[in-house]
């Protein structure tokens, strides 16, 4: 199956609407050529509203830490967006539900097999890194300090407005590795010259 198949079924899936409260609309980006792999926790409900991946604050702080202009972040053969789960999990007692846990087993394995450029992957929040990173430590904090133990693998912490109290806690990830990500992105050569 192509890639453009793949994702035309991918965005068809309605597997688990009976228990998502806007109903299914599942959100990916990618492309043959994307060199740039981002696997989130699951969609905003304003992602869900307008269909376009991390179009909200946390893109807004995404895309600063990686110093990727919109046009570059949303070019589909420059950056894959995969998130854990592809729908809107509908709102909890703290933020959003946790991710559907019938997205990845069902469609991450054939989609991520169709994207064979992938030079770089940021695994962002817990879900993400529980599924990606072996040997991983206990904690997101300790995880993501120990970024470097993965060689085309980046942890990061959720870039939330409601991770602010976690940034401003742990100041070293943006003084330490918010720049080393910045060089990985750059050598990657995503932005328009």
């Amino acid at each position: 199956m192509s890639l453009p198949e793949l994702l035309t079924q991918i965005r068809k899936c309605d597997l688990c609407h009976q228990h998502l409260s806007h109903g299914a609309n599942p959100i990916v980006q990618a492309g043959a050529n994307a060199r740039l792999l981002i696997i989130g926790q699951a969609p905003g409900l304003r992602v869900h509203q307008t269909g376009i991946p991390w179009n909200d604050p946390s893109g807004d702080r995404l895309r600063q830490w990686l110093q990727l202009t919109p046009d570059d972040f949303y070019d589909n053969e420059k950056v894959a967006i995969v998130p854990m789960g592809l729908c809107y999990p509908g709102k909890g007692k703290s933020g959003d539900l946790a991710p559907r846990k019938e997205c990845a087993p069902l469609w991450h394995s054939t989609l991520l097999h169709a994207l064979p450029n992938i030079e770089l992957t940021l695994v962002i929040g817990q879900y993400a890194q529980n599924r990606y990173l072996e040997n991983k430590p206990k904690t997101l904090t300790e995880t993501v300090r120990n970024w470097q133990n993965w060689n085309s693998i980046i942890p990061l912490p959720h870039p939330s407005p409601r991770n602010a109290i976690w940034l401003k806690k742990n100041p070293w990830f943006e003084a330490q590795v918010v720049p080393a990500l910045r060089a990985k992105v750059a050598q990657l050569a995503l932005t328009h010259q």
